[in-house]
């Protein structure tokens, strides 16, 4: 069956500390006098009045060269001091990329065994934890926690600043102690008992919540009952959970998925009220074999309410019961409960089962076809087999009962 399972780019660049160094220097034109090296002491001898005029016209030219060397100098240092002001004006843009705060939305991380500092820094980026990778192991350098990070599952949350990322991985109360998967289909007596077992909570106080729909957090049409409405997927257990949170937690994951497949919206466009969706949704969930057969399963169940017949689906008779199966004797039948849909015409009162995102969505688009009838003729393979005909249903009842009566 299908498992629910519970990742910003990194930051810009951080600007190089130095800038290209080069500057253009004008010098004299190039001829058999230029010194090779600005610091050739040639440039500090001083002439005589001899030497008539090539004497004069040599003491201008050197004349010319030590002040551009002067001016040539000056220029350095300015520029020099204009680069020191740069990178103090902008160092505070030179950083890595980080968020501030605590973060906003929970999400879910796992660090793998030996995971270095920058490993774990991608992870996190991925997650939309931090907003760098360098943002985060700045934060493990500057406080000597490369060797402090353990692998395991960690609850987090979303734009995290990096120092605040880090402490919350250090926290023992952030580590994630257990996971717990709750399959499609379960009742929600049975979702209390997984839960009770993979996460190590009572399975007492988990019953006491159940026990109270209003601290649920249940939508109104639920009508004050959980079942239907604690959403089968995979949840992860932390130190500080509750029974209370966990309950409510299975609750918000059912109004995600109502919301992803358009619960209400689509259900007046099958005329039906949000909660008789999920009801039609229970029984595709507990009658069904295979996922593809879930549309077609919705599409008997409306084929069959639109001509007035009565459902007479052995799930709800066996779920008013308090039994399982969807093949129930003629004894059982016959037992009046408000579940029994061969006694009683329309809906049951209520869901019948937790049903998982593929029932809901098939609930609301149903197949098109003048299915009357189907029966899952090999529940061990879970193949089911669809008729319009009445003739064809009671053989495949018959196909049924035979392999049933080979099993045991």
């Amino acid at each position: 069956m299908k498992r629910d399972d519970w990742n910003v780019p990194p930051g810009p660049d951080e600007a190089d500390g130095e800038r290209d160094g080069r500057e253009r220097q004008d010098g004299p034109p190039d001829g058999p006098d230029r010194p090779d090296d600005p610091e050739d002491p040639g440039d500090l001898i001083a002439f005589s009045d001899e030497g008539g005029e090539d004497d004069e016209r040599a003491r201008a030219d050197r004349g010319r060269r030590g002040l551009l060397l002067l001016v040539a100098g000056g220029s350095a240092v300015v520029i020099a001091a204009g680069l020191a002001g740069a990178l103090t004006l902008f160092r505070p843009l030179m950083r890595p990329a980080d968020f501030e705060g605590r973060g906003t939305v929970p999400v879910v991380v796992e660090i793998a065994p030996g995971a270095s500092a920058g490993q774990i820094a991608e992870v996190l980026v991925k997650a939309e934890v931090v907003a760098s990778a360098r943002a985060f192991v700045h934060a493990v350098e500057e406080r000597g926690q490369s060797g402090s990070l353990r692998p395991g599952r960690y609850l987090l949350r979303k734009r995290m600043a990096a120092a605040s990322a880090l402490d919350s991985l250090l926290a023992p109360q952030s580590r994630i102690r257990k996971r717990v998967t709750v399959p499609e289909g379960l009742r929600a007596a049975e979702a209390v008992a997984r839960l009770a077992k993979g996460s190590g909570l009572p399975a007492a106080e988990l019953s006491k919540v159940l026990a109270r729909p209003a601290d649920l957090g249940l939508p109104a049409y639920a009508k004050g009952a959980a079942e239907g409405f604690l959403f089968p997927a995979t949840y992860d257990i932390e130190r500080t959970t509750t029974p209370r949170d966990l309950l409510r937690s299975m609750v918000r994951r059912f109004r995600r998925a109502a919301a992803q497949v358009g619960l209400e919206a689509e259900a007046a466009r099958l005329r039906l009220t949000p909660r008789e969706a999920v009801v039609v949704a229970s029984i595709v969930q507990a009658e069904g074999g295979r996922e593809s057969d879930y549309p077609k399963i919705a599409r008997v169940i409306y084929n069959r309410l639109a001509s007035g017949a009565k459902l007479e689906m052995d799930s709800t008779v066996m779920y008013g019961l308090g039994k399982h199966g969807i093949v129930a004797s003629n004894a059982e039948i016959k037992r009046d409960t408000p579940y029994n849909t061969y006694m009683h015409p329309g809906l049951p009162p209520g869901p019948i089962s937790n049903p998982g995102e593929a029932a809901l969505s098939a609930a609301l688009r149903p197949a098109k076809g003048d299915w009357y009838w189907f029966v899952t003729v090999d529940p061990q393979r879970r193949i089911t087999k669809f008729t319009d005909k009445e003739s064809e249903f009671v053989k495949y009842r018959e196909e049924l009962h035979k392999r049933l009566g080979q099993h045991h």
